[in-house]
């Protein structure tokens, strides 16, 4: 029997030496924008049936609560405002909008280095969520979540190379005026990551100062413009079937000023949204067709995300389950229907009901993200950090998310099957004279990082090696992770001048850092 721990121990101590260093972005095995697609939870016939009852209920039942403004952009483009309050849409005006709606939207990256393209099976994964707590690992305990809470967030997903976004995970608490919470909020995420981010408004009215800040951090509205770098995130309905007036006009205000919407429609399957997968699927796309048409009234071809986001509810308790097999069907089920429009969309999944970093909380997180990314998702919203059915946000949870993420996304990549993969080449020189196992052969070697995803945080050690190292927890060596993150500066800090101005013009809560 051939002896070969020597070179066992020294492959893997170069292996170690190798992951030290960042690998090359075309060299990584996963990357942002891998194609999915391929888990199809609903038929043809049953895709088609959904649009069919989508469109019924759009024709016959419409949406009611639409501001002024809203019904005078719907009915130009031929919208029926009935002397109900509801406002209808024929099936020929949702066809138009589907017509002339953008299909490939690019979210642009502050710095230009992580851009997401939206278009197809392209599937993307970050954060999401306005989570009211913090959950402290360490006190097994929820607080308040702060302005410092969300600017750390952002600077942990600057570092982490699986989460692709940040949208705003959690509400800044300790600011209790809603225009100085919206503007902080983007200093807080804007100062953390360069990242392309997403953000909600309170009011209509606080979307000027918003913009005034953007473009100072753009260095101009011009630039802004050119690539915004952060998107709205619009709750512009309040199902069933009524549109969420303030939400609207924040929509309208976010398409004049040129930055991307997200239109979010996020029932409770059981509460405000049929309790049935199926009948849940159906009120979210319903709900999204009417805003595809609002959004394309205003502007044609205007960039926006079909955000339907149905929840799952525990129907004996009456509990959001966020963290169930039912979500993660309905995640997938609404990523196959932007497929069959070839919109850019996203929904939730990630979620979890444990109220720590726990097993529960892996095997919920896991089982909605695996099944939305090879469902062909564009923007997997909060698939990372949420607990307690999105009350609260977890900086460990963040950090042990990008490596859960690594792998989901290793399951997205597939099995490639050419010539080089079949090893027939590889099998002949191992068993025909050579040493009789593949340890250390050049076209092993050459693949381990190309074709193997590993873990920054997850342990694989022996239980002798284990024990050996002090048996580490997983969650303590998250803490230490995060510890290290924020003791550095963060590399979206903007520079000394900017942030001077910045809060010469705007109450800026945050501590200089």
């Amino acid at each position: 029997m051939n002896d070969i721990s020597p070179r066992r121990s020294g492959g893997r101590a170069a292996r170690r030496a190798s992951r030290a260093a960042p690998l090359d972005k075309s060299l990584r095995p996963v990357r942002p924008g891998m194609e999915g697609g391929f888990y199809k939870p609903l038929s043809d016939q049953d895709v088609d049936r959904i649009h069919e009852a989508a469109l019924r209920a759009l024709e016959e039942i419409g949406l009611c609560d639409a501001p002024e403004s809203g019904v005078a952009y719907l009915t130009s483009v031929g919208c029926i405002a009935g002397d109900d309050g509801r406002v209808r849409f024929p099936r020929h005006v949702v066809e138009k909008a589907l017509e002339t709606a953008c299909r490939e939207i690019t979210l642009y990256s502050r710095d230009g280095e992580n851009d997401l393209k939206l278009s197809g099976n392209r599937v993307h994964f970050g954060t999401a969520g306005a989570a009211v707590n913090m959950v402290d690992v360490e006190g097994r305990n929820y607080r308040d979540s702060t302005v410092q809470d969300l600017h750390d967030a952002a600077k942990i997903v600057d570092t982490l190379e699986n989460i692709h976004f940040l949208q705003r995970p959690m509400v800044c608490r300790d600011i209790p005026d809603n225009r100085e919470m919206d503007l902080n909020t983007i200093y807080a995420s804007c100062s953390g990551t360069t990242k392309h981010i997403g953000t909600s408004f309170t009011e209509p009215d606080f979307v000027d100062d918003a913009l005034k800040m953007l473009h100072m951090i753009a260095g101009s509205e011009e630039a802004w413009r050119a690539k915004p770098f952060m998107s709205n995130s619009n709750c512009f309905v309040v199902p069933p079937m009524k549109f969420a007036t303030e939400a609207c006009q924040v929509m309208e205000k976010c398409i004049e000023g040129g930055m991307p919407v997200l239109l979010l429609s996020a029932g409770m399957a059981g509460a405000t949204a049929p309790s049935t997968v199926a009948g849940a699927i159906v009120q979210a796309v319903a709900e999204c067709l009417a805003g595809l048409v609002y959004v394309n009234a205003i502007k044609p071809g205007y960039p926006a995300i079909f955000g339907t986001w149905p929840f799952g509810l525990d129907l004996r308790t009456g509990a959001m389950t966020g963290g169930s097999g039912e979500q993660a069907l309905l995640t997938a089920g609404c990523a196959q229907m932007h497929n069959f429009y070839g919109l850019p969309g996203g929904a939730a999944a990630g979620m979890t009901d444990a109220k720590l970093p726990d097993m529960q909380a892996g095997w919920e997180q896991m089982c909605s993200n695996v099944l939305a990314g090879i469902a062909g998702l564009n923007m997997v919203y909060e698939s990372v950090g949420m607990h307690a059915s999105l009350l609260g946000f977890c900086h460990e949870s963040l950090i042990l998310g990008d490596d859960m993420i690594g792998h989901a996304q290793r399951v997205l990549r597939g099995i490639e099957v050419d010539d080089a993969t079949l090893g027939l080449d590889q099998m002949a020189e191992v068993c025909l004279g050579g040493p009789g196992h593949y340890l250390g052969t050049d076209e092993t070697l050459s693949r381990m990082e190309k074709d193997y995803v590993y873990p920054s945080l997850g342990d694989r050690t022996s239980p002798k090696e284990w024990a050996e190292i002090g048996k580490p927890d997983l969650n303590n060596k998250a803490i230490e992770r995060k510890e290290e993150i924020l003791a550095k500066p963060s590399k979206a800090a903007f520079p000394p001048e900017l942030d001077a101005a910045l809060r010469e013009a705007f109450k800026i809560h945050l501590p200089p850092q």
